[in-house]
């Protein structure tokens, strides 16, 4: 009998892998656990490499990042998987470093430095933490079209994050050189061709793909600088509070509006996931562990020296493609991750990479995110009181924060805040004018009572 015809992949049945708990070999399930690790591994560092740009990193710290950043993405999907009391959704979630909180940590990083970046991810993971096991109280105040304006407003914030990449990384002395706009453009065009060649699930896997050609012509061109593999060590185990934390009430605030934001971002990812891999709404219970999960797995991060986790749509992607949801089988993958952060050739493979390289590819990435805000807002309805929210909320959040000197008299801390946080601003006003603005019946009203009186 065929192997479509029998029902099994590599010696497991589609039925298995289409169920959260049966039985499967872990062995076998090893090469579908890795799918999830591929389609995840390098949107799980980028966030890492920008804001390590930006905060002048040595390549020492950079590696130690990048470490941290496998490993509780590793701790952070098995927690997801199998959860602890209330804490995880115990569904097929695959967690890693969130681009959400990217351009935040970067103002910071310029303003206060790393270290008030760090203080700042140990309190905002216990604030998501609450917001997680409160969530039943609160998740009717925010409406999908808040949501779909926070995820829009993080595309539109790293459109220039991703430009500054592209460029050669913001600092740098070549930036702009022929040399960084050709790898740039050549990463970009591998990412491309790859996602329209490509069918199925290999599609995943593009942006992993123009990195290894790009890194290949920067070898060619000379933009590879090998020193840091001189003394490297095989196994090297990651460092608990590499750096010092500093709480800066500026920061934390600023980052815990963001873990507000992800909370939000995680009700929709949890929806998205139970019905494309189980065809039903997720329960209270696992919307709450979810968010509750992402905000200690944060914290935790923190503790390491890293940026804030969150569940990854990527691999919620590859849930709808292939419906593999058992958890055993995408636990090979969380414990790849671990394994992964012992061995510091990885982070040096990508802490080498050049930012034009990166660049290229984060900047395809950062345009799917806008395109889903919109996806989201159209899903949300286009009805004049959600057109109202989202045209006034995205043009205060992305125009007053390009004009940043609008904030000029306003106190200190609110301009450390706000001034070039669209996101926050974005889902400040949107928060907002959801609470304030009359039914969507009023709305319809007002036209025809106008046409009435002209009658």
């Amino acid at each position: 009998m065929s192997e479509k015809k029998s029902g099994k992949a590599s010696g497991i049945s589609f039925e298995a892998l289409s169920s959260l708990d049966a039985p499967v070999s872990f062995w076998r399930g090893i090469p579908f656990g890795l799918q999830h690790v591929m389609a995840m591994f390098v949107a799980n560092l980028a966030p890492i490499f920008i804001v390590a740009s930006a905060a002048n990193m040595t390549p020492e710290q950079s590696a130690t990042v990048i470490q941290a950043g496998l490993l509780t993405a590793g701790l952070g999907t098995c927690l997801q998987l199998y959860g602890a009391w209330m804490i995880g959704s115990r569904l097929p979630m695959v967690t890693g470093i969130s681009f959400t909180y990217v351009a935040a940590a970067v103002a910071i990083c310029a303003d206060k430095g790393y270290g008030a970046v760090v203080g700042a991810v140990l309190v905002g993971g216990l604030l998501e933490l609450v917001l997680g096991l409160t969530a039943k109280y609160w998740r009717r105040f925010v409406p999908p079209i808040v949501s779909a304006i926070v995820v829009t407003s993080i595309g539109f914030s790293l459109l220039t994050v991703g430009a500054e990449s592209f460029g050669g990384g913001s600092g740098a002395e070549d930036f702009g050189s022929w040399q960084n706009l050709t790898l740039g453009l050549i990463s970009l065009v591998a990412c491309l061709a790859f996602q329209l060649l490509m069918k199925g699930t290999a599609k995943q896997l593009s942006v992993l793909f123009g990195l290894v050609v790009g890194y290949v012509v920067a070898i060619i061109m000379g933009k590879v600088d090998f020193s840091g593999f001189a003394d490297l060590q095989i196994v090297s185990v990651p460092r608990i509070m590499p750096f010092k934390p500093e709480f800066d009430p500026g920061a934390i605030i600023s980052l815990g509006l963001l873990y507000v934001v992800s909370s939000v971002e995680v009700l929709g990812d949890t929806a998205a996931l139970t019905k494309v891999g189980l065809n039903r709404l997720p329960t209270e219970r696992e919307t709450a562990g979810a968010i509750a999960g992402d905000g200690l797995i944060s914290s935790v991060s923190g503790l390491f020296g890293c940026l804030p986790l969150t569940s990854f749509a990527q691999n919620i992607g590859l849930v709808a493609m292939t419906k593999v949801v058992n958890r055993k089988v995408i636990l090979s993958g969380g414990l790849i991750l671990i394994l992964a952060s012992f061995v510091p050739a990885i982070a040096e493979v990508f802490n080498s990479m050049p930012q034009a390289v990166l660049g290229g590819c984060t900047i395809m990435m950062f345009g799917n995110i806008i395109l889903s805000g919109f996806q989201m807002i159209a899903e949300a309805g286009f009805t004049q009181r959600n057109i109202t929210i989202a045209a006034l909320s995205l043009t205060i959040g992305i125009g007053f924060t390009q004009v940043s000197d609008i904030f000029v008299h306003f106190p200190a801390l609110f301009q450390q805040i706000f001034a070039s946080n669209c996101i926050a601003v974005a889902f400040v006003v949107a928060l907002i004018l959801s609470l304030v603005l009359p039914s969507e019946e009023h709305f319809l009203s007002v036209p025809t009572a106008k046409n009435d009186a002209a009658v």
